[in-house]
């Protein structure tokens, strides 16, 4: 009886006390109102010797699909870009641009990125204003505190 007591209390003091010694913090929110008035427009902006992302990603059949402007439109709609957010939102890990494939993909990879991009390097380093702006978003920034 005495060794079922010590498992019961023990493990769980273990696990808790293991969990503070690894400095583990819960990732940022990813914010909806920073995403549509900064993330979105990175999408639609043409980009010297590219085409702009929302050119290929309204057609692809991958995992990166934005929804179709309607004719005429410069905007999203509202329930266009919350679909658009559930969607790049997946592409992200929240906390972690350098792992997020939402940054890596367009980004050449002498500046850290990954080797498969078939749209080019929109990016060429993570000093890019909208590379910046897309991280900034996946660090949990707010239109209230923009540089996270």
């Amino acid at each position: 009886m005495l060794r079922r007591l010590f498992i019961v209390v023990a493990v769980p003091a273990a696990m808790a006390v293991s969990s503070l010694n690894t400095g583990a913090k819960t990732p940022p929110k990813l914010d909806y109102e920073f995403f549509k008035s900064r993330v979105e427009p990175v999408f639609l902006t043409k980009r010297p010797d590219h085409a702009r992302c929302y050119v290929c990603h309204v057609e692809s059949n991958n995992a990166f699909r934005l929804e179709r402007l309607a004719p005429g439109a410069r905007d999203w709609t509202e329930e266009q870009s919350r679909r658009n957010f559930e969607t790049v939102s997946i592409l992200v890990n929240p906390g972690d641009p350098d792992t997020s494939r939402l940054l890596l993909h367009p980004l050449a990879p002498e500046g850290g990125g990954d080797v498969f991009h078939s749209g080019g390097r929109q990016f060429s380093s993570k000093r890019d204003p909208a590379w910046r702006t897309l991280a900034a978003w996946v660090n949990g920034a707010t239109l209230a505190s923009p540089l996270k």
